[in-house]
Protein backbone atom coordinates (compact mmCIF):
# COMPACT_ATOMS: atom_id res chain seq x y z
CA UNK A 1 0.00 0.00 0.00
CA UNK A 2 1.25 3.45 -0.84
CA UNK A 3 1.67 5.76 2.13
CA UNK A 4 0.88 9.45 2.13
CA UNK A 5 1.46 12.04 4.83
CA UNK A 6 -0.60 15.18 5.17
CA UNK A 7 -0.91 18.05 7.56
CA UNK A 8 -4.30 19.64 6.97
CA UNK A 9 -5.46 22.91 8.49
CA UNK A 10 -9.09 23.82 8.11
CA UNK A 11 -10.73 27.04 9.18
CA UNK A 12 -8.67 29.88 10.54
CA UNK A 13 -6.86 30.76 13.72
CA UNK A 14 -7.99 29.15 16.94
CA UNK A 15 -11.19 27.96 15.30
CA UNK A 16 -9.39 25.65 12.90
CA UNK A 17 -8.69 21.98 13.36
CA UNK A 18 -5.47 20.23 12.52
CA UNK A 19 -4.47 16.62 12.33
CA UNK A 20 -1.53 14.67 11.05
CA UNK A 21 -1.96 11.10 9.88
CA UNK A 22 -0.50 8.49 7.61
CA UNK A 23 -2.30 5.86 5.63
CA UNK A 24 -4.91 5.55 2.94
CA UNK A 25 -8.04 7.10 4.41
CA UNK A 26 -10.34 5.65 1.75
CA UNK A 27 -9.92 2.22 3.32
CA UNK A 28 -11.68 3.48 6.45
CA UNK A 29 -14.82 3.78 4.35
CA UNK A 30 -14.69 0.35 2.72
CA UNK A 31 -18.19 -0.85 1.98
CA UNK A 32 -19.80 2.58 2.16
CA UNK A 33 -21.14 4.47 -0.81
CA UNK A 34 -18.61 6.22 -3.03
CA UNK A 35 -17.65 9.76 -2.26
CA UNK A 36 -20.02 11.34 -4.74
CA UNK A 37 -19.88 15.11 -4.63
CA UNK A 38 -17.07 15.29 -2.10
CA UNK A 39 -15.10 17.77 -4.16
CA UNK A 40 -15.96 20.44 -1.58
CA UNK A 41 -14.19 19.54 1.62
CA UNK A 42 -16.15 20.54 4.67
CA UNK A 43 -18.51 23.45 5.13
CA UNK A 44 -16.13 26.36 5.67
CA UNK A 45 -14.74 27.98 8.81
CA UNK A 46 -16.57 27.88 12.10
CA UNK A 47 -18.58 30.96 13.03
CA UNK A 48 -18.25 32.12 16.66
CA UNK A 49 -21.50 31.54 18.54
CA UNK A 50 -22.67 34.79 20.18
CA UNK A 51 -24.25 32.71 22.95
CA UNK A 52 -20.93 31.00 23.70
CA UNK A 53 -22.15 27.42 23.41
CA UNK A 54 -21.37 25.83 20.05
CA UNK A 55 -19.50 27.18 17.01
CA UNK A 56 -20.73 25.80 13.67
CA UNK A 57 -20.12 26.53 9.98
CA UNK A 58 -22.28 29.19 8.34
CA UNK A 59 -25.73 27.86 7.43
CA UNK A 60 -25.89 25.41 10.35
CA UNK A 61 -27.82 25.92 13.55
CA UNK A 62 -28.19 24.10 16.83
CA UNK A 63 -30.87 23.45 19.39
CA UNK A 64 -30.09 22.60 23.01
CA UNK A 65 -32.19 19.54 23.81
CA UNK A 66 -31.14 18.90 27.36
CA UNK A 67 -28.72 20.18 30.02
CA UNK A 68 -27.59 18.54 33.21
CA UNK A 69 -29.40 19.72 36.32
CA UNK A 70 -32.64 20.57 34.53
CA UNK A 71 -35.81 18.69 35.43
CA UNK A 72 -36.69 15.80 33.12
CA UNK A 73 -40.17 15.88 31.60
CA UNK A 74 -40.97 12.52 33.23
CA UNK A 75 -40.73 14.00 36.71
CA UNK A 76 -38.24 11.28 37.69
CA UNK A 77 -35.55 13.79 38.64
CA UNK A 78 -32.89 15.98 37.12
CA UNK A 79 -30.91 15.43 33.93
CA UNK A 80 -27.75 13.52 34.93
CA UNK A 81 -24.21 14.69 34.26
CA UNK A 82 -21.39 13.31 32.09
CA UNK A 83 -23.31 12.76 28.85
CA UNK A 84 -21.36 10.27 26.73
CA UNK A 85 -22.16 7.64 24.07
CA UNK A 86 -25.43 8.00 22.18
CA UNK A 87 -27.52 6.66 19.29
CA UNK A 88 -30.66 7.76 17.43
CA UNK A 89 -33.54 5.48 16.38
CA UNK A 90 -36.75 6.03 14.45
CA UNK A 91 -39.60 6.11 16.96
CA UNK A 92 -42.20 4.65 14.61
CA UNK A 93 -44.46 7.71 14.91
CA UNK A 94 -44.77 10.48 12.33
CA UNK A 95 -45.52 14.20 12.62
CA UNK A 96 -46.25 16.94 10.14
CA UNK A 97 -42.93 18.64 9.38
CA UNK A 98 -43.43 22.40 9.64
CA UNK A 99 -39.90 23.03 8.38
CA UNK A 100 -40.05 21.18 5.07
CA UNK A 101 -43.60 19.95 4.54
CA UNK A 102 -44.75 16.35 4.44
CA UNK A 103 -44.37 14.05 7.41
CA UNK A 104 -41.25 12.97 9.28
CA UNK A 105 -40.51 10.34 11.86
CA UNK A 106 -40.14 11.06 15.51
CA UNK A 107 -36.78 10.05 16.98
CA UNK A 108 -35.67 8.20 20.08
CA UNK A 109 -32.32 9.40 21.38
CA UNK A 110 -30.64 7.15 23.93
CA UNK A 111 -27.83 8.73 25.95
CA UNK A 112 -25.23 7.28 28.30
CA UNK A 113 -24.09 8.97 31.50
CA UNK A 114 -20.53 8.09 32.50
CA UNK A 115 -21.13 8.67 36.20
CA UNK A 116 -18.95 7.11 38.82
CA UNK A 117 -19.44 7.59 42.54
CA UNK A 118 -20.04 11.14 43.78
CA UNK A 119 -20.98 12.46 40.35
CA UNK A 120 -22.33 15.97 39.96
CA UNK A 121 -25.80 14.67 39.09
CA UNK A 122 -26.58 10.96 39.39
CA UNK A 123 -29.02 9.06 37.20
CA UNK A 124 -32.19 8.90 39.33
CA UNK A 125 -33.08 5.45 40.59
CA UNK A 126 -36.40 4.28 39.19
CA UNK A 127 -38.30 1.21 40.34
CA UNK A 128 -37.97 -1.63 37.86
CA UNK A 129 -35.08 0.02 36.00
CA UNK A 130 -32.33 0.01 38.65
CA UNK A 131 -29.56 -2.60 38.83
CA UNK A 132 -27.45 -1.41 41.79
CA UNK A 133 -29.05 1.36 43.90
CA UNK A 134 -25.60 2.49 45.02
CA UNK A 135 -24.37 3.18 41.47
CA UNK A 136 -24.94 6.57 39.79
CA UNK A 137 -24.61 5.86 36.06
CA UNK A 138 -27.08 4.71 33.46
CA UNK A 139 -28.95 5.97 30.39
CA UNK A 140 -31.66 8.50 29.70
CA UNK A 141 -34.10 8.50 26.78
CA UNK A 142 -35.38 11.47 24.80
CA UNK A 143 -38.30 11.28 22.37
CA UNK A 144 -38.16 14.10 19.82
CA UNK A 145 -40.89 15.17 17.43
CA UNK A 146 -40.17 16.10 13.82
CA UNK A 147 -39.38 19.69 14.89
CA UNK A 148 -36.77 18.37 17.35
CA UNK A 149 -38.85 19.39 20.35
CA UNK A 150 -38.48 17.09 23.36
CA UNK A 151 -41.75 15.25 23.98
CA UNK A 152 -40.44 12.86 26.59
CA UNK A 153 -37.28 12.57 28.65
CA UNK A 154 -36.89 9.77 31.14
CA UNK A 155 -34.58 7.18 32.67
CA UNK A 156 -33.77 4.19 30.46
CA UNK A 157 -31.68 2.29 33.01
CA UNK A 158 -30.19 3.26 36.38
CA UNK A 159 -27.83 1.79 38.94
CA UNK A 160 -25.04 1.05 36.48
CA UNK A 161 -21.60 2.65 36.53
CA UNK A 162 -19.35 4.55 34.15
CA UNK A 163 -21.59 4.08 31.11
CA UNK A 164 -19.18 5.21 28.44
CA UNK A 165 -20.13 4.02 24.96
CA UNK A 166 -21.87 0.96 23.55
CA UNK A 167 -23.70 0.49 20.27
CA UNK A 168 -27.03 -0.29 18.64
CA UNK A 169 -28.28 -3.85 18.27
CA UNK A 170 -29.57 -5.31 15.03
CA UNK A 171 -33.14 -5.14 16.35
CA UNK A 172 -33.21 -1.50 17.43
CA UNK A 173 -32.15 -1.47 21.07
CA UNK A 174 -29.10 0.07 22.72
CA UNK A 175 -26.30 -1.94 24.34
CA UNK A 176 -24.78 0.27 27.03
CA UNK A 177 -21.29 -0.57 28.29
CA UNK A 178 -19.81 -0.10 31.76
CA UNK A 179 -16.22 1.11 31.64
CA UNK A 180 -15.31 -0.23 35.06
CA UNK A 181 -14.75 -3.53 36.81
CA UNK A 182 -15.43 -2.81 40.48
CA UNK A 183 -16.95 -5.68 42.40
CA UNK A 184 -19.61 -5.73 45.09
CA UNK A 185 -18.18 -4.29 48.30
CA UNK A 186 -15.65 -2.09 46.50
CA UNK A 187 -16.04 1.71 46.39
CA UNK A 188 -19.51 1.41 47.91
CA UNK A 189 -21.06 -0.73 45.17
CA UNK A 190 -23.50 -3.46 46.19
CA UNK A 191 -23.20 -5.51 42.97
CA UNK A 192 -20.45 -6.43 40.52
CA UNK A 193 -19.92 -4.03 37.62
CA UNK A 194 -18.19 -4.12 34.24
CA UNK A 195 -21.03 -5.48 32.12
CA UNK A 196 -23.17 -4.74 29.08
CA UNK A 197 -26.88 -4.00 29.56
CA UNK A 198 -29.62 -3.88 26.92
CA UNK A 199 -31.80 -0.77 26.95
CA UNK A 200 -35.17 -0.79 25.23
CA UNK A 201 -37.46 2.17 24.66
CA UNK A 202 -40.49 0.74 22.88
CA UNK A 203 -43.43 -1.02 24.47
CA UNK A 204 -42.25 -4.38 23.13
CA UNK A 205 -38.70 -3.73 24.37
CA UNK A 206 -38.83 -3.09 28.08
CA UNK A 207 -35.45 -2.76 29.75
CA UNK A 208 -34.45 -5.58 32.06
CA UNK A 209 -31.88 -4.13 34.52
CA UNK A 210 -29.75 -7.25 34.63
CA UNK A 211 -26.33 -7.63 32.97
CA UNK A 212 -25.59 -9.72 29.90
CA UNK A 213 -23.02 -11.68 31.87
CA UNK A 214 -21.88 -14.00 29.06
CA UNK A 215 -20.57 -10.97 27.16
CA UNK A 216 -17.89 -10.52 29.79
CA UNK A 217 -17.03 -8.41 32.80
CA UNK A 218 -14.30 -5.90 32.00
CA UNK A 219 -13.79 -2.19 31.25
CA UNK A 220 -16.08 -2.08 28.23
CA UNK A 221 -16.03 0.78 25.77
CA UNK A 222 -17.99 0.13 22.56
CA UNK A 223 -19.58 -2.64 20.50
CA UNK A 224 -20.41 -3.32 16.86
CA UNK A 225 -22.54 -6.15 15.47
CA UNK A 226 -21.97 -8.09 12.26
CA UNK A 227 -25.35 -7.78 10.49
CA UNK A 228 -24.77 -11.06 8.65
CA UNK A 229 -24.45 -13.37 11.62
CA UNK A 230 -25.05 -11.38 14.83
CA UNK A 231 -21.48 -11.67 16.14
CA UNK A 232 -20.74 -8.83 18.57
CA UNK A 233 -17.31 -7.16 18.65
CA UNK A 234 -16.28 -5.41 21.87
CA UNK A 235 -13.47 -3.01 22.81
CA UNK A 236 -11.85 -2.71 26.24
CA UNK A 237 -10.47 0.61 27.46
CA UNK A 238 -8.42 -0.63 30.40
CA UNK A 239 -6.80 2.14 32.41
CA UNK A 240 -3.71 0.26 33.59
CA UNK A 241 -1.02 -1.94 32.08
CA UNK A 242 -1.43 -4.54 30.68
CA UNK A 243 -4.00 -2.77 28.58
CA UNK A 244 -7.25 -3.95 27.04
CA UNK A 245 -8.20 -6.61 24.53
CA UNK A 246 -10.38 -6.80 21.44
CA UNK A 247 -13.18 -9.34 21.82
CA UNK A 248 -15.89 -11.07 19.88
CA UNK A 249 -19.01 -12.64 21.33
CA UNK A 250 -20.60 -15.60 19.54
CA UNK A 251 -24.25 -15.60 20.70
CA UNK A 252 -26.17 -18.81 21.15
CA UNK A 253 -29.12 -17.11 19.46
CA UNK A 254 -27.61 -14.99 16.68
CA UNK A 255 -29.88 -12.18 15.50
CA UNK A 256 -32.51 -13.50 17.87
CA UNK A 257 -34.14 -10.18 18.72
CA UNK A 258 -34.74 -8.32 21.97
CA UNK A 259 -33.32 -10.01 25.07
CA UNK A 260 -31.85 -12.85 22.97
CA UNK A 261 -28.30 -12.03 24.13
CA UNK A 262 -29.39 -13.22 27.57
CA UNK A 263 -29.35 -16.76 26.14
CA UNK A 264 -25.56 -16.68 26.42
CA UNK A 265 -22.76 -17.52 24.09
CA UNK A 266 -18.98 -17.72 23.86
CA UNK A 267 -16.63 -14.80 24.56
CA UNK A 268 -13.29 -14.83 22.76
CA UNK A 269 -10.27 -12.51 22.67
CA UNK A 270 -8.17 -11.69 19.62
CA UNK A 271 -4.62 -13.00 19.30
CA UNK A 272 -2.46 -11.62 16.50
CA UNK A 273 0.41 -14.12 16.12
CA UNK A 274 3.73 -12.60 17.21
CA UNK A 275 2.11 -9.24 18.05
CA UNK A 276 1.59 -8.90 21.81
CA UNK A 277 0.84 -5.15 21.57
CA UNK A 278 -0.85 -3.40 18.64
CA UNK A 279 0.92 -0.12 19.42
CA UNK A 280 4.17 -1.65 18.15
CA UNK A 281 2.76 -1.54 14.60
CA UNK A 282 3.26 1.88 13.01
CA UNK A 283 3.14 1.26 9.24
CA UNK A 284 -0.27 1.91 7.69
CA UNK A 285 -1.31 -0.96 5.48
CA UNK A 286 0.37 -3.56 7.66
CA UNK A 287 -1.84 -6.66 7.52
CA UNK A 288 -1.95 -9.84 9.55
CA UNK A 289 -3.58 -13.06 8.42
CA UNK A 290 -4.40 -16.08 10.51
CA UNK A 291 -5.94 -14.10 13.37
CA UNK A 292 -6.74 -16.41 16.28
CA UNK A 293 -9.76 -16.12 18.56
CA UNK A 294 -9.13 -17.64 21.97
CA UNK A 295 -11.92 -18.55 24.39
CA UNK A 296 -11.82 -16.36 27.50
CA UNK A 297 -11.09 -18.65 30.48
CA UNK A 298 -13.33 -16.78 32.94
CA UNK A 299 -15.63 -14.18 31.29
CA UNK A 300 -16.94 -13.06 34.71
CA UNK A 301 -13.40 -12.29 35.92
CA UNK A 302 -14.23 -13.75 39.32
CA UNK A 303 -10.62 -13.68 40.56
CA UNK A 304 -8.52 -12.18 37.77
CA UNK A 305 -9.30 -9.45 35.20
CA UNK A 306 -9.70 -11.02 31.77
CA UNK A 307 -6.68 -9.20 30.30
CA UNK A 308 -4.50 -10.81 33.00
CA UNK A 309 -5.84 -14.35 32.58
CA UNK A 310 -3.83 -17.24 31.17
CA UNK A 311 -4.56 -17.58 27.47
CA UNK A 312 -2.04 -20.35 27.01
CA UNK A 313 0.95 -20.55 24.73
CA UNK A 314 1.35 -17.39 22.71
CA UNK A 315 -0.44 -15.16 25.19
CA UNK A 316 -2.92 -12.61 23.93
CA UNK A 317 -2.77 -9.28 22.07
CA UNK A 318 -3.22 -6.05 24.05
CA UNK A 319 -3.70 -2.40 23.05
CA UNK A 320 -4.01 0.87 24.97
CA UNK A 321 -7.17 3.00 24.82
CA UNK A 322 -9.36 0.75 22.66
CA UNK A 323 -12.44 2.92 22.22
CA UNK A 324 -14.62 3.53 19.15
CA UNK A 325 -15.99 0.53 17.27
CA UNK A 326 -18.28 0.40 14.22
CA UNK A 327 -19.30 -1.87 11.36
CA UNK A 328 -18.72 -0.81 7.74
CA UNK A 329 -19.25 -2.94 4.64
CA UNK A 330 -17.81 -6.37 5.37
CA UNK A 331 -15.56 -5.38 8.26
CA UNK A 332 -15.47 -4.13 11.80
CA UNK A 333 -13.34 -1.06 12.57
CA UNK A 334 -11.98 -0.15 15.98
CA UNK A 335 -9.98 2.76 17.35
CA UNK A 336 -7.04 3.00 19.70
CA UNK A 337 -7.16 6.65 20.80
CA UNK A 338 -3.50 6.78 21.77
CA UNK A 339 -0.59 4.78 23.11
CA UNK A 340 2.28 5.98 25.31
CA UNK A 341 5.43 3.96 25.89
CA UNK A 342 5.93 5.86 29.15
CA UNK A 343 2.75 4.18 30.41
CA UNK A 344 3.77 0.68 29.30
CA UNK A 345 2.77 0.46 25.64
CA UNK A 346 5.21 -0.92 23.10
CA UNK A 347 4.98 2.20 20.92
CA UNK A 348 3.69 5.76 20.74
CA UNK A 349 0.89 7.15 18.62
CA UNK A 350 -2.01 9.61 18.91
CA UNK A 351 -4.60 7.37 17.34
CA UNK A 352 -4.93 4.22 15.25
CA UNK A 353 -7.82 2.88 13.20
CA UNK A 354 -7.81 -0.89 12.67
CA UNK A 355 -9.95 -2.96 10.33
CA UNK A 356 -10.80 -6.63 10.87
CA UNK A 357 -12.28 -8.56 7.94
CA UNK A 358 -13.95 -11.71 9.34
CA UNK A 359 -14.33 -13.33 5.91
CA UNK A 360 -10.59 -13.14 5.20
CA UNK A 361 -9.68 -13.36 8.89
CA UNK A 362 -7.35 -10.43 8.31
CA UNK A 363 -6.44 -7.46 10.51
CA UNK A 364 -5.15 -4.28 8.85
CA UNK A 365 -3.81 -1.04 10.30
CA UNK A 366 -5.65 1.59 8.25
CA UNK A 367 -4.61 4.95 9.70
CA UNK A 368 -2.08 6.24 12.25
CA UNK A 369 -2.45 9.67 13.82
CA UNK A 370 0.91 11.16 14.85
CA UNK A 371 3.32 11.07 16.54
CA UNK A 372 4.51 13.93 14.33
CA UNK A 373 1.33 15.89 15.00
CA UNK A 374 1.43 18.81 17.40
CA UNK A 375 -0.15 17.85 20.70
CA UNK A 376 -1.04 21.48 21.33
CA UNK A 377 -3.10 21.55 18.13
CA UNK A 378 -6.63 20.21 18.16
CA UNK A 379 -7.24 16.99 16.35
CA UNK A 380 -5.42 14.27 18.24
CA UNK A 381 -6.89 11.33 20.13
CA UNK A 382 -9.99 10.34 18.13
CA UNK A 383 -12.73 8.86 20.28
CA UNK A 384 -16.41 8.37 19.34
CA UNK A 385 -16.86 7.92 15.59
CA UNK A 386 -19.85 7.67 13.29
CA UNK A 387 -20.47 7.66 9.55
CA UNK A 388 -21.40 11.08 8.17
CA UNK A 389 -24.21 11.71 5.65
CA UNK A 390 -21.61 12.53 2.98
CA UNK A 391 -20.09 9.07 3.42
CA UNK A 392 -17.09 10.22 5.43
CA UNK A 393 -16.66 10.17 9.19
CA UNK A 394 -17.55 12.44 12.08
CA UNK A 395 -15.07 12.12 14.93
CA UNK A 396 -15.31 13.41 18.51
CA UNK A 397 -12.09 14.83 19.85
CA UNK A 398 -10.91 13.87 23.33
CA UNK A 399 -7.58 15.58 23.82
CA UNK A 400 -6.08 18.76 25.19
CA UNK A 401 -7.07 22.35 24.50
CA UNK A 402 -10.01 23.30 22.30
CA UNK A 403 -12.42 20.45 21.61
CA UNK A 404 -13.98 19.78 18.21
CA UNK A 405 -16.16 17.48 16.24
CA UNK A 406 -14.30 17.12 12.97
CA UNK A 407 -15.13 15.48 9.70
CA UNK A 408 -12.88 13.27 7.63
CA UNK A 409 -13.49 12.84 3.90
CA UNK A 410 -12.74 9.77 1.77
CA UNK A 411 -9.60 11.36 0.35
CA UNK A 412 -8.22 12.28 3.73
CA UNK A 413 -9.13 15.92 4.23
CA UNK A 414 -10.07 17.05 7.71
CA UNK A 415 -12.58 19.82 8.35
CA UNK A 416 -14.12 21.36 11.48
CA UNK A 417 -17.79 20.65 12.14
CA UNK A 418 -18.25 22.03 15.65
CA UNK A 419 -16.31 23.54 18.52
CA UNK A 420 -17.31 23.53 22.19
CA UNK A 421 -17.33 27.06 23.52
CA UNK A 422 -18.45 26.28 27.09
CA UNK A 423 -15.46 27.23 29.23
CA UNK A 424 -15.30 25.06 32.36
CA UNK A 425 -11.96 26.59 33.38
CA UNK A 426 -11.18 30.23 34.12
CA UNK A 427 -10.68 33.24 31.82
CA UNK A 428 -6.96 32.99 32.51
CA UNK A 429 -6.78 29.22 32.11
CA UNK A 430 -9.70 28.14 29.94
CA UNK A 431 -10.73 24.49 29.58
CA UNK A 432 -13.33 22.75 27.49
CA UNK A 433 -15.07 19.41 27.94
CA UNK A 434 -14.78 16.72 25.32
CA UNK A 435 -17.41 15.90 22.74
CA UNK A 436 -19.06 12.48 22.80
CA UNK A 437 -21.85 10.44 21.29
CA UNK A 438 -21.96 11.96 17.81
CA UNK A 439 -24.76 10.30 15.80
CA UNK A 440 -27.30 11.07 13.07
CA UNK A 441 -31.02 10.50 12.62
CA UNK A 442 -31.83 7.59 10.31
CA UNK A 443 -32.67 10.09 7.53
CA UNK A 444 -29.27 11.85 8.03
CA UNK A 445 -30.89 15.28 8.37
CA UNK A 446 -29.87 15.95 11.97
CA UNK A 447 -26.62 15.43 13.88
CA UNK A 448 -26.75 14.92 17.63
CA UNK A 449 -23.73 15.35 19.88
CA UNK A 450 -23.04 15.64 23.59
CA UNK A 451 -20.77 18.00 25.43
CA UNK A 452 -19.47 15.89 28.31
CA UNK A 453 -18.93 18.78 30.74
CA UNK A 454 -21.21 20.56 31.35
CA UNK A 455 -23.52 17.79 30.18
CA UNK A 456 -25.33 19.24 27.18
CA UNK A 457 -27.07 17.50 24.28
CA UNK A 458 -27.26 19.38 20.98
CA UNK A 459 -29.24 18.80 17.77
CA UNK A 460 -27.47 20.30 14.73
CA UNK A 461 -29.27 20.92 11.43
CA UNK A 462 -28.16 22.51 8.19
CA UNK A 463 -26.99 21.77 4.65
CA UNK A 464 -25.47 18.34 5.32
CA UNK A 465 -24.42 16.79 2.01
CA UNK A 466 -25.83 13.33 1.50
CA UNK A 467 -25.19 10.56 -1.02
Amino acid sequence: MSTSRRQVLAGSGALGVGIAFSGTISEVFAGTASAAGHGRDGYGPLVPDPDGLLDLPRGFRYKVLSREGEEMRSGEGKVPSNADGMAAFAAGRRDHDRRGGGRRDRTWLVRNHENRMESRQAVPTVRGLTYDPAAEGGCTLLELDSDLDVRDERVGIAGTSTNCAGGPSLWGTWLTCEETEFKAGEEGYTKDHGYIFEVGFRREHRTVPEPLTAMGRFQHEAIAMDPRNGVVYETEDAFDFPFGLFYRFLPNRPKGGFDSLRAGGTLQAMRVPDVPDLSAIDEPGASFDGIEWIDVPDPLARETPIRNQDFGRGGITHAQKLEGCYWGGRSVYFVSSYAKSAEGSAGDHYGQVWRYDPHRNRLTLVVVFGPDSDLDMPGEEPDNICLAPSGGLMVCEDGQGAQHVYGLTHRGDVYPMARNRQNVGTPEEPAWGEFAGVTFTPDNRTMFVNCYDPGTTFAVTGPFRRH
